[in-house]
């Protein structure tokens, strides 16, 4: 009964945490502008299923997607285990499932253990690369401090969490040869294999070693459960709903301003000025979170860090000061700010700093050239580059700070509807020499 209440305490302590993080998540997404997603839900479901559910787009680097693919499918196969565990925690049982399911249960425990050492070894084969290998795309400026701390913290935390339930599960295969009151299982494979090494301990030893692997292990991934909320991990909830609200236009497609829109239309002739309603111009463009929609925020927290974007930019590749991960972690590291400072009953967003400038440099987004290159490499369809020209889109039309070039570049269109600064009438004269 002691443990009984013990464990609905924890669970209730540990849901309420969870519950009141959550909510702050989601208050600081929605500081964005409200916008309708509504189209193309058939292309939505079909990217929610073969990118976020199948993992397409990590199979580009086949190596680090086989080791994701490991832990992503022990995430979700062995949390059944743990739907046993708070049933057996609430009701005070013990392997409640085992003699309603018989040989099936065997097979299942059997399959949970295999997806165990799968994950156990693939965390070890990943801290590796980032540790040992030190591949670049880990080991970049914005990935020094907290950010690698935070994923190899990560990697531990799941090598511990798979020795426990190894060690519980290699215990309780010896208790139950002796006379207890634990369920028989049948032969479980890699952990018949450990359990010689406690066949030598006394009893209540061995009763103290499993309670403590299961007591370890369930409190780890409630624990777990709350720490992703405040790591780059959270992308393993929030990487879903972000591949079904992702973009699905051509990646070369820019979203339009209505009211310049609507301006360009009135002097085009397209559209009667009289009949026109006139639009609230707002903010040209965005300054601070608040300027962007509440889509490109939560793309920020579904951002795994991985630096695939940052690896394929060209301006990166190159020496410029760009990173599209760095131009992400930025957007939630705001976020998270502004999120503390109005739990506390804080200015929030005016505090008197702003994504652009205080987070994210004119030299960064500078050197973007549009390419899409880091859009197309992210396996979880987060789309950086719509953050980016936002931000130039405040530089240039509200500060009217854009660079020179920019400038004469904007003119030369507006005035010979090309880049460069010729009438439209030249445009084919380099034809007149050909035969």
């Amino acid at each position: 009964m002691i443990g009984q209440i013990a464990f609905i305490i924890v669970l209730a302590v540990f849901s309420y945490l969870i519950f009141k993080r959550v909510s702050r998540i989601r208050k600081n997404i929605f500081l964005g502008k409200k916008i309708e997603i509504n189209d193309h839900k058939n292309e939505r479901f079909k990217n929610l299923l073969l990118v976020a559910f199948g993992q397409k787009k990590m199979f580009k680097r086949p190596v680090p997607a086989f080791l994701h693919l490991f832990i992503y499918l022990g995430f979700i196969v062995i949390n059944l285990e743990v739907l046993e565990f708070v049933i057996d925690g609430i009701a005070g049982t013990h392997r409640i499932s085992a003699p309603y399911l018989g040989g099936f249960y065997t097979f299942l425990m059997n399959i949970f253990e295999f997806l165990a050492v799968a994950v156990l070894v693939s965390c070890i084969l990943l801290l590796a690369r980032r540790n040992v290998l030190k591949l670049k795309r880990f080991w970049t400026y914005e990935m020094s401090g907290w950010p690698r701390l935070d994923a190899n913290i990560i990697l531990l935390t799941e090598i511990v969490l798979m020795v426990a339930i190894l060690t519980m599960n290699a215990t309780d295969q010896v208790l139950q040869t002796r006379d207890t009151h634990y369920a028989a299982t049948g032969r479980i494979f890699f952990s018949s294999m450990v359990s010689p090494l406690f066949e030598s301990l006394p009893t209540g030893t061995l009763i103290f070693i499993e309670r403590f692997a299961w007591w370890f292990h369930i409190v780890g991934i409630l624990g777990f459960a709350l720490y992703v909320t405040y790591s780059k991990h959270l992308h393993i909830f929030i990487g879903f709903p972000n591949t079904y609200y992702a973009k699905v236009d051509p990646k070369g497609h820019m979203n339009n301003m209505p009211v310049v829109t609507n301006e360009v239309k009135i002097m085009l002739g397209l559209q009667d000025a009289n009949n026109s309603a006139p639009a609230e111009p707002g903010r040209f463009g965005a300054k601070d979170i608040n300027d962007l929609s509440w889509n490109n925020l939560m793309a920020a927290y579904a951002c795994t860090e991985c630096g695939r974007c940052t690896s394929e930019c060209p301006a990166n590749i190159t020496g410029k000061k760009l990173s599209p991960r760095k131009i992400m972690m930025d957007t939630r590291d705001r976020m998270e700010e502004v999120g503390r400072s109005l739990e506390k009953g804080g200015p929030g967003l005016n505090d008197g700093k702003t994504l652009f400038h205080d987070y994210i440099t004119k030299e960064e987004i500078n050197a973007c050239t549009s390419c899409n290159a880091c859009v197309e490499a992210c396996p979880v369809l987060i789309n950086p580059l719509e953050i980016i020209n936002e931000l130039k889109r405040y530089q240039s039309m509200e500060e009217s700070s854009a660079p020179a070039s920019w400038n004469a570049m904007y003119q030369n269109v507006e005035t010979s509807f090309a880049p460069w600064k010729f009438p439209p009438s030249d445009r084919f004269n380099w034809a007149n020499d050909l035969k």
